[in-house]
Protein backbone atom coordinates (compact mmCIF):
# COMPACT_ATOMS: atom_id res chain seq x y z
CA UNK A 1 0.00 0.00 0.00
CA UNK A 2 1.37 3.39 -1.05
CA UNK A 3 0.59 5.10 2.25
CA UNK A 4 2.42 2.46 4.28
CA UNK A 5 5.38 2.52 1.89
CA UNK A 6 5.74 6.29 2.36
CA UNK A 7 5.13 6.02 6.10
CA UNK A 8 7.97 3.51 6.44
CA UNK A 9 10.30 5.71 4.40
CA UNK A 10 9.53 8.80 6.53
CA UNK A 11 9.94 6.93 9.83
CA UNK A 12 13.38 5.73 8.77
CA UNK A 13 14.42 9.22 7.67
CA UNK A 14 13.03 11.07 10.70
CA UNK A 15 13.84 8.22 13.10
CA UNK A 16 10.48 8.75 14.75
CA UNK A 17 7.23 6.76 14.83
CA UNK A 18 4.52 8.66 12.97
CA UNK A 19 1.09 8.33 11.45
CA UNK A 20 0.52 9.91 8.07
CA UNK A 21 -2.56 12.11 7.83
CA UNK A 22 -4.65 12.43 4.67
CA UNK A 23 -5.75 16.07 4.23
CA UNK A 24 -9.35 16.54 3.10
CA UNK A 25 -8.21 19.42 0.89
CA UNK A 26 -5.75 18.18 -1.75
CA UNK A 27 -4.22 21.66 -1.88
CA UNK A 28 -2.48 20.60 1.33
CA UNK A 29 -0.91 17.58 -0.28
CA UNK A 30 -1.63 13.87 -0.48
CA UNK A 31 -0.27 13.18 3.00
CA UNK A 32 0.94 15.28 5.90
CA UNK A 33 2.52 14.99 9.34
CA UNK A 34 1.83 17.16 12.37
CA UNK A 35 5.15 18.53 13.59
CA UNK A 36 3.78 19.63 16.99
CA UNK A 37 2.36 16.20 17.80
CA UNK A 38 5.69 14.62 16.96
CA UNK A 39 7.57 17.18 19.06
CA UNK A 40 9.72 18.16 16.07
CA UNK A 41 10.80 21.74 15.50
CA UNK A 42 13.59 21.98 12.90
CA UNK A 43 11.33 21.83 9.84
CA UNK A 44 13.91 23.07 7.34
CA UNK A 45 16.51 20.38 8.05
CA UNK A 46 13.84 17.67 8.16
CA UNK A 47 12.43 18.63 4.75
CA UNK A 48 15.96 18.77 3.30
CA UNK A 49 16.54 15.19 4.51
CA UNK A 50 13.30 13.90 2.91
CA UNK A 51 14.14 14.38 -0.76
CA UNK A 52 12.88 11.31 -2.59
CA UNK A 53 11.45 10.16 -5.95
CA UNK A 54 8.25 9.60 -3.94
CA UNK A 55 7.54 13.30 -3.82
CA UNK A 56 6.92 16.00 -6.36
CA UNK A 57 6.90 18.66 -3.66
CA UNK A 58 7.28 18.96 0.13
CA UNK A 59 6.17 22.08 1.95
CA UNK A 60 5.70 23.32 5.51
CA UNK A 61 2.47 25.06 6.46
CA UNK A 62 1.06 25.98 9.86
CA UNK A 63 2.95 23.31 11.77
CA UNK A 64 2.38 20.57 9.17
CA UNK A 65 4.72 19.10 6.58
CA UNK A 66 2.69 18.37 3.43
CA UNK A 67 3.79 15.78 0.87
CA UNK A 68 2.72 15.79 -2.77
CA UNK A 69 3.19 12.42 -4.51
CA UNK A 70 5.22 12.48 -7.72
CA UNK A 71 3.55 11.95 -11.08
CA UNK A 72 5.81 8.95 -11.77
CA UNK A 73 4.70 7.20 -8.59
CA UNK A 74 1.03 7.99 -9.26
CA UNK A 75 1.30 6.52 -12.75
CA UNK A 76 2.95 3.39 -11.37
CA UNK A 77 0.04 2.98 -8.94
CA UNK A 78 -2.40 3.45 -11.81
CA UNK A 79 -0.77 0.59 -13.71
CA UNK A 80 -0.86 -1.54 -10.55
CA UNK A 81 -4.65 -1.10 -10.35
CA UNK A 82 -5.02 -2.17 -13.99
CA UNK A 83 -2.78 -5.20 -13.49
CA UNK A 84 -4.44 -6.35 -10.25
CA UNK A 85 -8.05 -5.73 -11.41
CA UNK A 86 -10.40 -7.62 -9.04
CA UNK A 87 -7.58 -8.17 -6.53
CA UNK A 88 -7.07 -4.45 -6.03
CA UNK A 89 -7.73 -3.62 -2.38
CA UNK A 90 -6.79 -7.04 -1.00
CA UNK A 91 -4.75 -6.82 2.17
CA UNK A 92 -3.48 -8.99 5.01
CA UNK A 93 -4.86 -7.16 8.04
CA UNK A 94 -6.90 -10.19 9.14
CA UNK A 95 -4.89 -13.04 7.62
CA UNK A 96 -5.26 -16.33 9.55
CA UNK A 97 -8.14 -14.92 11.61
CA UNK A 98 -11.45 -16.76 11.84
CA UNK A 99 -14.31 -14.37 12.49
CA UNK A 100 -17.96 -15.24 13.01
CA UNK A 101 -20.41 -12.54 12.02
CA UNK A 102 -23.83 -13.08 13.54
CA UNK A 103 -26.42 -10.89 11.86
CA UNK A 104 -29.96 -10.56 10.42
CA UNK A 105 -31.79 -12.10 13.44
CA UNK A 106 -35.42 -12.06 12.23
CA UNK A 107 -37.80 -13.86 14.58
CA UNK A 108 -40.09 -16.42 13.02
CA UNK A 109 -43.82 -15.63 13.04
CA UNK A 110 -42.99 -11.93 12.59
CA UNK A 111 -42.49 -9.72 9.57
CA UNK A 112 -39.02 -8.83 8.27
CA UNK A 113 -38.98 -5.08 8.91
CA UNK A 114 -36.64 -2.31 7.77
CA UNK A 115 -34.57 -2.65 10.93
CA UNK A 116 -33.76 -6.22 9.91
CA UNK A 117 -33.00 -4.89 6.44
CA UNK A 118 -30.34 -2.54 7.80
CA UNK A 119 -28.93 -5.31 9.96
CA UNK A 120 -28.54 -7.83 7.13
CA UNK A 121 -27.08 -5.25 4.72
CA UNK A 122 -24.55 -4.13 7.35
CA UNK A 123 -23.61 -7.70 8.31
CA UNK A 124 -23.13 -8.74 4.69
CA UNK A 125 -20.90 -5.71 3.96
CA UNK A 126 -18.76 -6.47 7.05
CA UNK A 127 -18.37 -10.09 5.93
CA UNK A 128 -17.16 -8.88 2.54
CA UNK A 129 -14.61 -6.37 3.84
CA UNK A 130 -13.25 -8.84 6.41
CA UNK A 131 -12.84 -11.43 3.65
CA UNK A 132 -10.82 -9.08 1.41
CA UNK A 133 -8.56 -8.51 4.43
CA UNK A 134 -7.75 -12.22 4.53
CA UNK A 135 -10.12 -13.41 7.26
CA UNK A 136 -12.01 -16.67 7.18
CA UNK A 137 -15.56 -15.46 7.80
CA UNK A 138 -18.40 -17.57 9.17
CA UNK A 139 -21.82 -16.05 8.51
CA UNK A 140 -24.31 -16.94 11.24
CA UNK A 141 -27.94 -15.99 11.82
CA UNK A 142 -29.60 -16.45 15.23
CA UNK A 143 -33.39 -16.50 15.09
CA UNK A 144 -36.06 -16.55 17.76
CA UNK A 145 -38.46 -19.41 17.00
CA UNK A 146 -39.76 -19.90 20.55
CA UNK A 147 -41.03 -17.49 23.17
CA UNK A 148 -44.06 -15.41 24.00
CA UNK A 149 -44.23 -13.74 20.59
CA UNK A 150 -44.74 -17.19 19.01
CA UNK A 151 -47.31 -18.17 21.63
CA UNK A 152 -49.30 -14.97 21.03
CA UNK A 153 -49.36 -15.63 17.30
CA UNK A 154 -50.33 -19.30 17.60
CA UNK A 155 -53.00 -18.52 20.21
CA UNK A 156 -54.77 -16.25 17.74
CA UNK A 157 -54.46 -18.70 14.85
CA UNK A 158 -55.61 -21.61 17.01
CA UNK A 159 -58.40 -19.58 18.56
CA UNK A 160 -59.75 -18.55 15.16
CA UNK A 161 -59.12 -22.00 13.65
CA UNK A 162 -57.38 -20.43 10.67
CA UNK A 163 -55.41 -23.62 10.04
CA UNK A 164 -58.02 -26.43 10.39
CA UNK A 165 -55.64 -29.34 9.77
CA UNK A 166 -52.48 -30.40 8.02
CA UNK A 167 -54.14 -31.22 4.70
CA UNK A 168 -56.11 -28.06 4.19
CA UNK A 169 -54.53 -24.72 3.44
CA UNK A 170 -55.48 -21.44 5.01
CA UNK A 171 -59.08 -20.45 4.95
CA UNK A 172 -58.35 -17.07 3.35
CA UNK A 173 -60.96 -15.60 1.04
CA UNK A 174 -62.58 -19.03 0.81
CA UNK A 175 -59.46 -20.50 -0.75
CA UNK A 176 -58.13 -23.89 0.26
CA UNK A 177 -54.58 -22.77 -0.47
CA UNK A 178 -52.82 -19.48 0.10
CA UNK A 179 -49.71 -17.79 -1.20
CA UNK A 180 -46.66 -17.51 1.00
CA UNK A 181 -47.25 -13.76 1.19
CA UNK A 182 -50.79 -14.31 2.53
CA UNK A 183 -49.53 -16.81 5.09
CA UNK A 184 -46.86 -14.43 6.35
CA UNK A 185 -49.30 -11.53 6.53
CA UNK A 186 -51.59 -13.75 8.59
CA UNK A 187 -48.75 -14.43 11.02
CA UNK A 188 -48.08 -10.71 11.40
CA UNK A 189 -51.75 -9.92 11.98
CA UNK A 190 -52.18 -12.86 14.39
CA UNK A 191 -49.25 -11.64 16.49
CA UNK A 192 -50.72 -8.13 16.75
CA UNK A 193 -54.11 -9.50 17.85
CA UNK A 194 -52.51 -12.01 20.21
CA UNK A 195 -50.42 -9.31 21.84
CA UNK A 196 -53.46 -7.08 22.40
CA UNK A 197 -55.33 -9.97 23.99
CA UNK A 198 -52.33 -10.81 26.19
CA UNK A 199 -52.19 -7.25 27.53
CA UNK A 200 -55.94 -6.75 28.02
CA UNK A 201 -57.54 -10.16 28.71
CA UNK A 202 -56.47 -12.17 31.77
CA UNK A 203 -57.94 -15.43 30.44
CA UNK A 204 -56.22 -14.99 27.08
CA UNK A 205 -52.96 -14.28 28.93
CA UNK A 206 -53.19 -17.59 30.79
CA UNK A 207 -53.97 -19.47 27.56
CA UNK A 208 -51.01 -17.85 25.80
CA UNK A 209 -48.70 -18.72 28.69
CA UNK A 210 -49.89 -22.32 28.44
CA UNK A 211 -49.12 -22.38 24.70
CA UNK A 212 -45.70 -20.95 25.50
CA UNK A 213 -45.11 -23.81 27.95
CA UNK A 214 -46.29 -26.34 25.35
CA UNK A 215 -43.80 -25.01 22.80
CA UNK A 216 -40.89 -25.24 25.25
CA UNK A 217 -41.86 -28.79 26.24
CA UNK A 218 -42.54 -29.79 22.59
CA UNK A 219 -46.11 -30.80 23.44
CA UNK A 220 -47.70 -32.70 20.50
CA UNK A 221 -50.83 -30.60 21.04
CA UNK A 222 -49.05 -27.54 19.60
CA UNK A 223 -46.01 -28.82 17.67
CA UNK A 224 -47.70 -29.52 14.28
CA UNK A 225 -49.02 -25.95 14.15
CA UNK A 226 -45.69 -24.55 15.37
CA UNK A 227 -43.72 -26.47 12.73
CA UNK A 228 -46.06 -25.52 9.90
CA UNK A 229 -46.10 -21.80 10.69
CA UNK A 230 -42.34 -21.78 11.39
CA UNK A 231 -41.76 -23.23 7.92
CA UNK A 232 -43.74 -20.37 6.39
CA UNK A 233 -41.48 -17.85 8.10
CA UNK A 234 -38.27 -19.57 7.05
CA UNK A 235 -39.40 -19.76 3.42
CA UNK A 236 -40.29 -16.07 3.57
CA UNK A 237 -36.85 -15.20 5.00
CA UNK A 238 -35.08 -17.35 2.39
CA UNK A 239 -36.80 -15.39 -0.38
CA UNK A 240 -35.56 -12.13 1.14
CA UNK A 241 -31.99 -13.44 1.55
CA UNK A 242 -31.95 -14.55 -2.09
CA UNK A 243 -33.28 -11.20 -3.25
CA UNK A 244 -30.55 -9.37 -1.33
CA UNK A 245 -27.81 -11.76 -2.47
CA UNK A 246 -26.96 -12.77 1.11
CA UNK A 247 -26.23 -16.27 2.38
CA UNK A 248 -25.41 -17.91 5.70
CA UNK A 249 -23.14 -20.75 6.80
CA UNK A 250 -25.28 -21.56 9.82
CA UNK A 251 -28.80 -20.75 10.98
CA UNK A 252 -29.14 -20.99 14.76
CA UNK A 253 -32.51 -21.09 16.53
CA UNK A 254 -33.59 -20.43 20.08
CA UNK A 255 -35.36 -23.79 20.12
CA UNK A 256 -32.07 -25.66 19.61
CA UNK A 257 -29.96 -23.73 22.13
CA UNK A 258 -32.45 -23.64 25.04
CA UNK A 259 -31.58 -27.03 26.59
CA UNK A 260 -27.86 -26.41 26.27
CA UNK A 261 -28.30 -22.94 27.74
CA UNK A 262 -30.14 -24.30 30.75
CA UNK A 263 -27.48 -26.96 31.30
CA UNK A 264 -24.66 -24.39 31.19
CA UNK A 265 -26.60 -22.04 33.50
CA UNK A 266 -26.89 -24.84 36.07
CA UNK A 267 -23.13 -25.44 35.75
CA UNK A 268 -22.62 -21.71 36.36
CA UNK A 269 -24.72 -22.08 39.53
CA UNK A 270 -22.47 -24.90 40.74
CA UNK A 271 -19.39 -22.74 40.10
CA UNK A 272 -20.90 -19.85 42.05
CA UNK A 273 -21.16 -17.63 38.97
CA UNK A 274 -24.97 -17.56 39.09
CA UNK A 275 -27.06 -17.63 42.23
CA UNK A 276 -30.63 -18.43 43.24
CA UNK A 277 -33.07 -15.59 43.78
CA UNK A 278 -36.82 -15.98 44.32
CA UNK A 279 -36.92 -19.29 42.44
CA UNK A 280 -34.84 -18.00 39.53
CA UNK A 281 -31.13 -18.11 38.62
CA UNK A 282 -29.53 -14.69 38.29
CA UNK A 283 -26.13 -13.14 37.74
CA UNK A 284 -25.34 -10.46 40.31
CA UNK A 285 -23.59 -8.04 38.00
CA UNK A 286 -22.89 -5.23 40.45
CA UNK A 287 -19.43 -6.43 41.47
CA UNK A 288 -18.48 -6.83 37.79
CA UNK A 289 -19.81 -3.41 36.78
CA UNK A 290 -22.59 -4.89 34.62
CA UNK A 291 -26.34 -5.19 35.13
CA UNK A 292 -27.93 -7.99 37.14
CA UNK A 293 -29.95 -10.27 34.85
CA UNK A 294 -32.03 -13.47 35.06
CA UNK A 295 -30.74 -16.59 33.26
CA UNK A 296 -33.39 -19.11 34.32
CA UNK A 297 -36.80 -17.83 35.34
CA UNK A 298 -38.98 -19.01 38.21
CA UNK A 299 -40.76 -21.46 35.85
CA UNK A 300 -37.43 -23.22 35.28
CA UNK A 301 -37.16 -21.98 31.69
CA UNK A 302 -34.03 -20.36 30.24
CA UNK A 303 -34.40 -16.66 29.44
CA UNK A 304 -32.76 -14.94 26.46
CA UNK A 305 -29.65 -14.67 28.63
CA UNK A 306 -29.72 -18.38 29.45
CA UNK A 307 -30.22 -19.36 25.82
CA UNK A 308 -27.33 -17.10 24.81
CA UNK A 309 -25.01 -19.33 26.87
CA UNK A 310 -26.09 -22.31 24.76
CA UNK A 311 -25.68 -20.32 21.56
CA UNK A 312 -22.16 -19.19 22.48
CA UNK A 313 -21.13 -22.78 23.24
CA UNK A 314 -22.30 -23.90 19.79
CA UNK A 315 -20.79 -20.94 17.95
CA UNK A 316 -17.37 -21.39 19.57
CA UNK A 317 -17.17 -25.17 19.09
CA UNK A 318 -18.78 -25.90 15.70
CA UNK A 319 -16.31 -24.04 13.46
CA UNK A 320 -12.98 -24.60 15.16
CA UNK A 321 -11.21 -21.84 17.08
CA UNK A 322 -12.80 -18.42 16.59
CA UNK A 323 -10.70 -15.29 16.99
CA UNK A 324 -13.79 -13.11 17.19
CA UNK A 325 -17.55 -13.46 17.25
CA UNK A 326 -19.27 -10.23 16.29
CA UNK A 327 -22.97 -9.80 17.08
CA UNK A 328 -24.61 -7.17 14.85
CA UNK A 329 -27.45 -6.10 17.14
CA UNK A 330 -29.24 -2.81 17.90
CA UNK A 331 -28.12 -0.55 20.74
CA UNK A 332 -30.90 -1.50 23.17
CA UNK A 333 -29.19 -4.87 23.75
CA UNK A 334 -25.97 -3.31 25.05
CA UNK A 335 -26.70 -4.16 28.70
CA UNK A 336 -27.73 -7.71 27.73
CA UNK A 337 -24.45 -8.40 25.95
CA UNK A 338 -22.24 -6.86 28.63
CA UNK A 339 -23.74 -9.17 31.25
CA UNK A 340 -23.78 -12.31 29.09
CA UNK A 341 -20.22 -11.78 27.86
CA UNK A 342 -19.04 -11.44 31.46
CA UNK A 343 -20.76 -14.69 32.50
CA UNK A 344 -19.28 -16.51 29.49
CA UNK A 345 -15.82 -15.16 30.31
CA UNK A 346 -16.15 -16.39 33.91
CA UNK A 347 -17.26 -19.81 32.64
CA UNK A 348 -14.36 -20.26 30.19
CA UNK A 349 -11.80 -17.48 29.91
CA UNK A 350 -9.75 -19.30 27.27
CA UNK A 351 -12.72 -19.81 24.98
CA UNK A 352 -14.44 -16.43 25.32
CA UNK A 353 -12.26 -13.67 26.84
CA UNK A 354 -11.95 -10.65 24.52
CA UNK A 355 -13.47 -12.61 21.64
CA UNK A 356 -17.14 -11.62 21.97
CA UNK A 357 -18.11 -8.25 20.48
CA UNK A 358 -21.38 -6.35 20.17
CA UNK A 359 -21.45 -4.20 17.03
CA UNK A 360 -24.15 -1.58 17.59
CA UNK A 361 -26.23 -0.12 14.80
CA UNK A 362 -28.84 2.64 14.90
CA UNK A 363 -32.55 2.71 14.18
CA UNK A 364 -34.18 3.23 10.79
CA UNK A 365 -37.07 5.66 10.52
CA UNK A 366 -39.19 6.73 7.61
CA UNK A 367 -40.88 10.08 7.35
CA UNK A 368 -44.16 8.18 7.83
CA UNK A 369 -43.51 7.64 11.54
CA UNK A 370 -42.57 5.06 14.12
CA UNK A 371 -42.66 1.29 13.69
CA UNK A 372 -44.11 -1.15 16.17
CA UNK A 373 -44.67 -4.86 15.57
CA UNK A 374 -46.97 -4.94 18.59
CA UNK A 375 -49.24 -2.30 17.11
CA UNK A 376 -49.06 -3.66 13.57
CA UNK A 377 -47.34 -0.57 12.16
CA UNK A 378 -44.44 -2.54 10.70
CA UNK A 379 -42.79 -1.40 7.48
CA UNK A 380 -41.64 -4.57 5.78
CA UNK A 381 -38.20 -4.65 4.19
CA UNK A 382 -39.52 -6.25 0.96
CA UNK A 383 -42.34 -3.68 0.79
CA UNK A 384 -39.84 -0.83 1.01
CA UNK A 385 -37.77 -2.34 -1.82
CA UNK A 386 -40.93 -2.80 -3.91
CA UNK A 387 -41.90 0.84 -3.40
CA UNK A 388 -38.45 1.97 -4.50
CA UNK A 389 -38.63 -0.38 -7.48
CA UNK A 390 -41.94 1.04 -8.71
CA UNK A 391 -40.66 4.59 -8.37
CA UNK A 392 -37.48 3.71 -10.26
CA UNK A 393 -39.49 2.21 -13.13
CA UNK A 394 -41.34 5.50 -13.50
CA UNK A 395 -38.35 7.81 -13.07
CA UNK A 396 -35.82 5.85 -15.15
CA UNK A 397 -38.17 4.19 -17.66
CA UNK A 398 -36.11 1.01 -17.36
CA UNK A 399 -36.84 -2.72 -17.50
CA UNK A 400 -38.19 -4.56 -14.47
CA UNK A 401 -34.87 -6.40 -14.13
CA UNK A 402 -32.83 -3.18 -14.06
CA UNK A 403 -35.37 -1.59 -11.70
CA UNK A 404 -34.92 -4.53 -9.30
CA UNK A 405 -31.11 -4.16 -9.37
CA UNK A 406 -31.35 -0.41 -8.86
CA UNK A 407 -33.83 -0.76 -5.99
CA UNK A 408 -31.50 -3.17 -4.15
CA UNK A 409 -28.54 -0.87 -4.83
CA UNK A 410 -30.51 2.16 -3.64
CA UNK A 411 -31.51 0.70 -0.29
CA UNK A 412 -28.13 -0.93 0.38
CA UNK A 413 -26.19 2.24 -0.33
CA UNK A 414 -28.63 4.44 1.61
CA UNK A 415 -28.31 2.19 4.68
CA UNK A 416 -24.51 1.87 4.47
CA UNK A 417 -23.47 5.45 3.72
CA UNK A 418 -24.28 6.51 7.29
CA UNK A 419 -22.09 5.46 10.22
CA UNK A 420 -23.67 2.24 11.53
CA UNK A 421 -24.10 3.64 15.04
CA UNK A 422 -26.19 6.58 13.85
CA UNK A 423 -29.93 6.52 13.22
CA UNK A 424 -31.21 6.83 9.67
CA UNK A 425 -34.21 8.78 8.41
CA UNK A 426 -34.82 7.06 5.09
CA UNK A 427 -35.99 9.08 2.10
CA UNK A 428 -36.95 7.19 -1.08
CA UNK A 429 -36.44 10.16 -3.42
CA UNK A 430 -32.98 10.80 -2.01
CA UNK A 431 -32.06 7.12 -2.28
CA UNK A 432 -32.68 7.01 -6.06
CA UNK A 433 -31.44 10.48 -7.03
CA UNK A 434 -28.96 10.70 -9.92
CA UNK A 435 -27.79 14.06 -8.60
CA UNK A 436 -26.82 13.16 -5.05
CA UNK A 437 -25.09 10.68 -2.78
CA UNK A 438 -26.99 7.56 -3.85
CA UNK A 439 -26.54 4.07 -5.25
CA UNK A 440 -27.87 5.03 -8.71
CA UNK A 441 -25.47 8.01 -8.84
CA UNK A 442 -22.50 5.68 -8.24
CA UNK A 443 -23.80 3.16 -10.78
CA UNK A 444 -24.30 5.96 -13.30
CA UNK A 445 -20.60 6.83 -13.01
CA UNK A 446 -19.77 3.16 -13.63
CA UNK A 447 -22.00 2.98 -16.73
CA UNK A 448 -20.29 6.11 -18.05
CA UNK A 449 -16.98 4.29 -17.77
CA UNK A 450 -18.42 1.28 -19.58
CA UNK A 451 -19.81 3.37 -22.43
CA UNK A 452 -16.32 4.81 -23.06
CA UNK A 453 -14.52 1.48 -22.69
CA UNK A 454 -16.97 -0.67 -24.66
CA UNK A 455 -15.16 -0.35 -28.00
CA UNK A 456 -11.75 0.61 -26.67
CA UNK A 457 -10.93 -1.85 -23.89
CA UNK A 458 -8.94 -4.06 -26.27
CA UNK A 459 -6.79 -1.18 -27.53
CA UNK A 460 -5.35 0.16 -24.31
CA UNK A 461 -1.68 0.98 -24.73
CA UNK A 462 0.80 2.02 -22.09
CA UNK A 463 1.41 5.74 -22.08
CA UNK A 464 4.63 7.69 -22.13
CA UNK A 465 4.65 9.04 -18.57
CA UNK A 466 6.95 11.91 -19.45
CA UNK A 467 4.57 13.16 -22.12
CA UNK A 468 1.45 12.98 -19.92
CA UNK A 469 0.24 16.34 -18.68
CA UNK A 470 -2.03 15.95 -15.68
CA UNK A 471 -4.78 18.53 -15.66
CA UNK A 472 -6.35 19.35 -12.29
CA UNK A 473 -9.36 17.01 -12.79
CA UNK A 474 -7.11 14.13 -13.92
CA UNK A 475 -4.83 14.77 -10.98
CA UNK A 476 -7.71 14.64 -8.50
CA UNK A 477 -9.10 11.44 -10.04
CA UNK A 478 -5.72 9.73 -10.09
CA UNK A 479 -5.06 10.62 -6.46
CA UNK A 480 -8.50 9.32 -5.48
CA UNK A 481 -7.84 6.01 -7.25
CA UNK A 482 -4.51 5.29 -5.56
CA UNK A 483 -6.09 5.80 -2.12
CA UNK A 484 -8.34 2.74 -2.53
CA UNK A 485 -6.15 0.23 -0.58
CA UNK A 486 -5.79 2.76 2.24
CA UNK A 487 -9.58 3.23 2.36
CA UNK A 488 -10.25 -0.51 2.44
CA UNK A 489 -7.82 -0.97 5.33
CA UNK A 490 -9.52 1.85 7.22
CA UNK A 491 -12.96 0.28 6.67
CA UNK A 492 -11.64 -3.07 7.93
CA UNK A 493 -9.82 -1.60 10.94
CA UNK A 494 -12.90 0.35 12.07
CA UNK A 495 -15.51 -2.25 10.98
CA UNK A 496 -17.16 0.62 9.10
CA UNK A 497 -18.55 0.12 5.57
CA UNK A 498 -19.65 3.78 5.50
CA UNK A 499 -15.98 4.69 4.95
CA UNK A 500 -16.19 2.91 1.59
CA UNK A 501 -19.39 4.78 0.70
CA UNK A 502 -17.82 8.16 1.45
CA UNK A 503 -14.85 7.20 -0.70
CA UNK A 504 -16.83 5.87 -3.67
CA UNK A 505 -19.05 8.96 -3.75
CA UNK A 506 -15.96 11.19 -3.87
CA UNK A 507 -14.47 8.96 -6.57
CA UNK A 508 -17.66 9.07 -8.67
CA UNK A 509 -17.73 12.86 -8.34
CA UNK A 510 -14.08 13.10 -9.39
CA UNK A 511 -14.69 10.89 -12.42
CA UNK A 512 -17.81 12.77 -13.50
CA UNK A 513 -15.95 16.07 -13.25
CA UNK A 514 -13.04 14.66 -15.30
CA UNK A 515 -15.48 13.16 -17.84
CA UNK A 516 -17.29 16.45 -18.34
CA UNK A 517 -14.14 18.61 -18.54
CA UNK A 518 -11.85 16.56 -20.76
CA UNK A 519 -12.57 14.70 -24.03
CA UNK A 520 -11.37 11.11 -23.94
CA UNK A 521 -11.83 9.55 -27.36
CA UNK A 522 -11.13 12.76 -29.29
CA UNK A 523 -7.87 13.57 -27.51
CA UNK A 524 -4.38 13.10 -29.05
CA UNK A 525 -3.17 9.49 -28.95
CA UNK A 526 -0.90 9.56 -25.86
CA UNK A 527 -3.42 11.71 -23.97
CA UNK A 528 -6.29 9.50 -25.18
CA UNK A 529 -4.54 6.35 -23.99
CA UNK A 530 -3.84 7.93 -20.61
CA UNK A 531 -7.47 8.99 -20.20
CA UNK A 532 -8.71 5.57 -21.29
CA UNK A 533 -6.47 3.97 -18.69
CA UNK A 534 -7.75 6.40 -16.09
CA UNK A 535 -11.31 5.45 -17.06
CA UNK A 536 -10.50 1.73 -16.98
CA UNK A 537 -8.91 2.02 -13.53
CA UNK A 538 -11.95 3.99 -12.33
CA UNK A 539 -14.30 1.25 -13.54
CA UNK A 540 -12.20 -1.35 -11.68
CA UNK A 541 -12.21 0.55 -8.40
CA UNK A 542 -15.89 1.47 -8.65
CA UNK A 543 -16.74 -2.18 -9.31
CA UNK A 544 -14.53 -3.45 -6.47
CA UNK A 545 -15.91 -0.96 -3.97
CA UNK A 546 -19.51 -1.70 -4.96
CA UNK A 547 -18.81 -5.41 -4.56
CA UNK A 548 -17.51 -4.80 -1.03
CA UNK A 549 -20.81 -3.19 -0.05
CA UNK A 550 -22.87 -5.90 -1.76
CA UNK A 551 -23.99 -4.00 -4.86
CA UNK A 552 -23.90 -5.54 -8.35
CA UNK A 553 -22.77 -3.35 -11.22
CA UNK A 554 -25.05 -2.45 -14.13
CA UNK A 555 -23.64 -2.09 -17.63
CA UNK A 556 -26.25 0.37 -18.81
CA UNK A 557 -28.97 2.44 -17.11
Amino acid sequence: MLKRKIETFLQEKINHHLVLLTPKNTDFGDFSINMHQLGLTNTTSIIKNLKSPFFEKIEEKAGFINFFISKKLLMEELEKIIQEKDRSGENKLLTHQKIMLEFAHPNTHKLFHIGHLRNIILGDALARIFTIAGASVVRANYQGDVGLHIAKCLWKIKNKKLVPNEDEGLNIKNKKTATLEEKVQLLGAAYVEGNRAYESDEQAKKEIQEINRQIFTTDPMIMPLWKKTRTWSLEYFDNIYTRLGVGFDRLYFESEVADMGKKIALQALEKGILKKSEGALIFDGERHDVDTRVFINSFGLPTYEGKELGLAHMEFTEFGTLDRCIHVVAAEQTSFFKTVFKVEELLDETLYKDKQHHLVYGMVRLKKGKMSSREGTIIEGPTLIDEIKEKIKKVFSCTTEIAEQLSIASVKYAFLKTDAQKDIVFDIDESISLHGNSGPYILYAFTRCQSVLKKNIGHLKETNVNRVVLHREENLLLRALVRFPEIVESAVAHSSPHILCTYIYDLAQSFNLFYEKHPILKAQENERMHRLRLTYATSIILSNTLSLIGIDTIEKL
